[in-house]
């Protein structure tokens, strides 16, 4: 079996991924690895923000990074509250599958964690897959979870 000593999970908040991150805990005991979760902000990221003034866009950034290491505050309360590993956590902006992939790699990961939301036809093909877009790129295991019905 593979050592694993770092695993991290990228997390977008949702109700869905309850079930990836009660795995990704469950896989860190296992192998007595840390946990690094990771949040990647993208939204800023879009092509329709470029008429907005750059000061106006750099403090909406920081508002949403603050609010977003907020949520991380209450997700890890609410997953990881009793996890006894060593934990670690970072919120990014940027494209999800670029910067999980680059985080995993800087941090040296030997296994990446995140939940899907089952998207399918038509939404697929306008929203893309950040997940389809990791796998495709990562050279580290990617374990995806699917959301619980």
């Amino acid at each position: 079996m593979a050592q694993i000593n770092l695993i991290v999970y990228a997390t977008d908040f949702s109700q869905g991924s309850a079930h990836a991150a009660e795995l990704a805990g469950q896989l860190t005991g296992l192998h007595g690895a840390r946990l690094h979760l990771l949040h990647v902000i993208t939204e800023l990221q879009d092509r329709h923000w470029r008429g907005i003034p750059v000061g106006l866009m750099e403090e909406f950034a920081r508002e949403v990074k603050t609010q977003a290491m907020a949520d991380m505050h209450d997700f890890v309360q609410r997953f990881f509250a009793d996890f006894e590993g060593e934990l670690t956590t970072d919120v990014v902006l940027g494209p999800a599958a670029e910067e999980i992939l680059a985080q995993a790699t800087a941090l040296g990961a030997d296994l990446i964690v995140m939940g899907t939301h089952g998207r399918s036809g038509v939404e697929k093909l306008l929203v893309g897959s950040t997940t389809e877009r990791l796998i495709r790129r990562s050279t580290i295991p990617v374990l995806t979870v699917p959301e619980r019905g």
